[in-house]
């Protein structure tokens, strides 16, 4: 097991998260929603750390997974993340599949455009969707906490907007005209998916102590 504790204190002791991605707009995201008291790393700033395969059939099974298999390499807490988005329309894919949805090292936009294709000419009505997120915390290869949070919306017919990544510019919240690429950060961090998992997340730490 490689000898860093990213738990243990840092500079003004600020406590450090392992956060079991190489995706970095999630990093970014995860570390702007739980805010300047944590600081968040991901794989990309450690060296030699396993890829581990999403073998799993639901999110959660993903999620474990990865918090698992880096924390059996890694000391201290590491949290996964596995999210997406289910359509209602296709079954409610591309679900787990949603990050390679198009093949093999596929872009955000391929993604979304496969997705727009698949739904042209979908009414309205039909064309519910939600974004999930499930994160789970591991240590010494065991998880100790799971947590789900997911959002509910309409899909746009076309892209709009280009903030957020991933989905984002397709996907209408309920209760908005507007779609996670259109609106602002603020308003997106308040009640999406991954803000949802995290508060939970943050009353468990909290508890922890």
């Amino acid at each position: 097991m490689q000898s860093e504790k990213f738990l243990s204190a840092k500079p003004h002791d600020v406590p450090t998260i392992l956060l079991a991605t190489r995706n970095r707009h999630k990093t970014r995201e995860i570390q702007t929603m739980l805010g300047d008291g944590v600081l968040v790393i991901d794989a990309t700033q450690i060296d030699h750390l396993p890829e581990i395969e999403e073998t799993g059939v639901t999110f959660e099974e993903n999620s474990k997974l990865k918090a698992e298999g880096i924390s059996r390499v890694m000391e201290g807490i590491v949290l996964a993340d596995d999210s997406g988005i289910e359509v209602d329309a296709l079954g409610r894919e591309p679900g787990v599949y949603s990050a390679r949805y198009s093949g093999p090292g596929c872009t955000d936009e391929q993604n979304t455009a496969l997705v727009l294709e698949k739904m042209a000419g979908v009414p309205q009505e039909q064309r519910t969707a939600r974004f999930r997120c499930v994160l789970a915390v591991a240590e010494g290869g065991k998880t100790l906490a799971v947590f789900d949070g997911t959002v509910e919306g309409i899909l746009a017919t076309e892209v709009k907007g280009d903030g957020g990544f991933g989905y984002d510019p397709i996907f209408m919240p309920l209760g908005y005209d507007h779609t996670f690429g259109e609106l602002s950060s603020e308003i997106k961090h308040s009640m999406s998916h991954r803000s949802r998992a995290l508060a939970q997340f943050k009353q468990w730490w909290a508890l922890r102590g």
